[in-house]
């Protein structure tokens, strides 16, 4: 006879178990379910009812494993929910990302810096970057810095380039650069990662405290989309190990109850980090200790290109706008062959990012080797986006065991543009090949790359199934996959590269009751409306940690 604390009746429940079986009513103790029924309501002659459970009636709505985001960066996200936001379409214009800006500017003290989020030059009236004299004329005394949507670029202000220390006779970083106008003097766009680096160092960091405290803002946006683990997949990108210290306290004091997982950046660990010294046991054993056994480590995380929307996404052949252009590489192959062989020998599963086919091909060449040298099995290596993987690079991830997470709403949000622009239809429509990825039975999920896109499973879902655009068109149809299968992606699929897949990602006896409450079921309706279906509870270890009913009383 089982004790439970949590009893869920008259539920549709999709379990994604290796049958795909349903139930209509579970039960849970101590965060684990204890046992699923076919029935409405569970036999209660054979539960011992002593410690008066809970008892929640779905009243027929769906539940399913609780989403498993597996490349996303809530820290960022945390921050950006402060600043002005410059997307669009919120913004159609470079003048209403200046008024956006100015307004900020008005509503803050003299010594803040003044900072914004999201613009995109490919959708603005404009066609191009704002710069840093459009900024100077509306607000002169502040530093002001906007990021790009992709994280890749940003625009500061001419007294933010002062305080950064980059003026005319700064050199360009390696892979990197600071964009000029037509008489060679800096024009305040800053491109790539390497470029951003001073320009970050010089933005003051809020204190460990306030951080944590952003993340567990945020946290609760995370948790309304369903959301019950997350990746961040970029600690230490910007104020190094104090986004780890934040992260662990936004866990440990319950500010954040999303089971978090991290990848940590890969100068965090090499020989000039603060965990030179570590192995991946000893970090992950660490992580587990100040986060009360609520968080993980992931990985270790390498950039090996940009942005394809940035022309910075390294490309076999010529970009489509930009015949004599194909991106560069971050690393020096034989340099990131060293750098990837000396983390996997000291047990870090590595992820990368890889955008363009040729930094994909990079990415597998550095996995291939190393595998050959120092033999691993099960290290379910990872490669992040995977834009624009060949059938040839896509036969070497499977034939090497490495793992894809496939940023699929570029479909939609970028789709049209790599289709006229960057790409040209051919490249364009077999981008995310999650199709080809599922054929030839690749580990593969799908990710938000939140604040890149929305933080919403079941939009990423609704893309994989539909491939729709911004603009309404299909792109790569024939690369679309079926819901039950998109569900997959990001439960089962996203436990399965967690490691987790015994303990969570579907629904069965001895798993963590982590779920999702959606108010419609997504394998019976139109797969054109998958993306309005509500999240209606989000429960985290048998624990209601979001229900839109409270929501809305409030």
């Amino acid at each position: 006879m089982i004790t439970p604390n949590l009893i869920i009746i008259n539920a549709n429940i999709i379990t994604l178990d290796e049958h795909n079986s349903r139930g209509k009513s579970l039960a849970v103790t101590e965060g684990v379910i204890d046992n699923i029924w076919a029935h409405s309501e569970p036999p209660y002659n054979e539960i011992d009812l002593s410690r008066n459970p809970e008892i929640v009636d779905l009243r027929g709505k769906t539940l399913i494993p609780g989403f498993i985001d597996t490349h996303n960066h809530l820290l960022m996200y945390s921050l950006f929910r402060k600043q002005a936001n410059c997307s669009t379409p919120l913004n159609h214009s470079i003048k209403d990302i200046l008024k956006r800006i100015k307004n900020l500017a008005e509503s803050t003290s003299d010594d803040e810096w003044v900072l914004g989020w999201g613009y995109d030059n490919t959708l603005l009236k404009e066609q191009r970057h704002p710069t840093r004299q459009e900024l100077d004329k509306v607000v002169p005394n502040k530093p002001v810095f906007i990021r790009h949507t992709s994280v890749h670029f940003g625009v500061a202000n001419s007294l933010a380039l002062k305080l950064a220390g980059i003026d005319e006779r700064t050199k360009d970083p390696i892979g990197g650069f600071y964009g000029r106008d037509e008489e060679g003097n800096l024009d305040g766009v800053l491109h790539e990662l390497p470029a951003l680096e001073p320009m970050q160092a010089a933005i003051p960091v809020p204190t460990t405290e306030e951080l944590a405290n952003y993340i567990g803002e945020a946290s609760t946006d995370y948790l309304a989309q369903g959301i019950t683990t997350s990746t961040d997949a970029g600690v230490g990108l910007d104020f190094g190990v104090k986004e780890l210290d934040a992260h662990l306290m936004a866990v440990e004091r319950n500010l954040n109850p999303i089971r978090m997982r991290f990848m940590i950046l890969h100068h965090l660990l090499d020989k000039n980090g603060i965990f030179k010294n570590y192995n991946a046991n000893q970090l992950n054993e660490e992580i587990k200790q100040r986060s009360l056994g609520k968080a993980h480590l992931d990985s270790a995380k390498f950039f090996q290109d940009g942005s394809i929307q940035g022309l910075t996404g390294a490309l076999r052949e010529p970009y489509y706008c930009e015949p004599n252009h194909t991106g560069e590489l971050l690393h020096e192959q034989g340099k990131f062959n060293e750098k990837i062989a000396e983390l996997h020998c000291r047990d870090y599963r590595i992820a990368t990012h890889g955008n363009g086919d040729k930094a994909i091909g990079s990415i597998i060449e550095a996995y291939e080797t190393v595998l050959k040298d120092f033999p691993r099995t099960n290290h379910r290596h990872r490669i992040e986006h995977v834009q624009t993987a060949t059938d040839e690079d896509l036969d070497k991830i499977k034939e090497l065991g490495i793992a894809a997470s496939f940023f699929i709403n570029h479909i939609y949000f970028w789709g049209d543009r790599h289709k006229r622009l960057f790409l040209g239809p051919t490249r364009a429509e077999q981008m995310n090949r999650l199709e080809d990825a599922r054929l030839r039975e690749i580990l593969y999920t799908l990710h938000s790359d939140c604040p890149i896109t929305p933080i919403s499973p079941l939009l990423s879902i609704w893309i994989a199934a539909n491939r729709i655009t911004r603009e309404g068109n299909i792109l790569g149809e024939q690369q679309s996959i079926a819901v039950e299968e998109a569900l997959r992606s990001m439960t089962i699929y996203g436990a399965r590269l967690n490691f987790e897949e015994d303990v969570t990602g579907s629904i069965e006896n001895g798993k963590r009751a982590d779920f999702a409450v959606l108010d419609q079921d997504p394998t019976m309706i139109d797969k054109t409306l998958i993306k309005d279906i509500q999240v209606e509870k989000t429960i985290i270890g048998g624990e209601i940690v979001f229900s839109r009913e409270k929501v809305q009383l409030n």
